[in-house]
């Protein structure tokens, strides 16, 4: 079961990447609105994760979709942000154009768009959440994932209100470097999600 929390959970961060979204963060917030702007975001990514979590599978089944195919396109979709991470390029669901940018500036409050939503909930977690959330057959396996979503969202929370000191910690340099780890666990994430969708599919044909 530990095993299971720890994967959910590194899957979860890995792809949330909170440490980028605190250097977006810092362009967008003043530094005495960073604790009321990681509270409201850091929530905002729980509720829309517990929402995907419990919603996502009726979906599926509404438009008739199958588990493999989520998981064969999911791991399409998290090897695209993988290699973009390695590239040290920025990841296309959580680029903001520079009039987003601008519009984000006369905001008055900016945790949950565009900081929460789609800078750190995004395409990927949303299929990385469907996903886990499908192959989580029991209550406690469910129950896991949930204490996931909540640990990576207290992680998330932890790291924007800290954003400053880890700006400093890191530099520009530093940042780059963990978000190219990130996109190697993501890549090999991402890879688990591909050739299990692909075999399941395979073998139902």
């Amino acid at each position: 079961m530990f095993k299971l929390l720890l994967f959910d959970t590194i899957s979860l961060i890995t792809i949330l990447n909170p440490i980028a979204a605190a250097a977006i963060m810092l362009s967008l917030v003043k530094y005495s609105d960073i604790p009321d702007v990681s509270r409201k975001a850091s929530l905002t990514v729980f509720v829309a994760s517990v929402i995907t979590m419990l919603a996502g599978g009726l979906i599926l089944k509404i438009f008739g979709i199958n588990i493999p195919s989520i998981k064969a396109i999911g791991g399409v979709v998290l090897l695209i942000i993988a290699l973009h991470m390695i590239q040290g390029k920025e990841v296309a669901p959580t680029n903001t154009t520079k009039e987003e940018h601008l519009a984000a500036e006369n905001k008055e409050d900016v945790a949950i768009i565009p900081l929460a939503i789609p800078i750190l909930f995004g395409p990927g977690v949303i299929t990385t959440i469907i996903v886990l959330s499908e192959k989580a057959h029991t209550f406690k396996e469910k129950a896991i994932l949930l204490i996931s979503i909540f640990v990576s969202s207290l992680i998330v929370y932890l790291t924007l209100r800290n954003a400053v000191y880890i700006s400093k910690l890191l530099g520009v340099n530093g940042l780059k470097i963990v978000t190219r780890v990130m996109g190697l666990i993501i890549g090999a994430i991402a890879f688990l999600f591909l050739i299990s969708g692909i075999k399941a599919l395979w073998i139902g044909v």
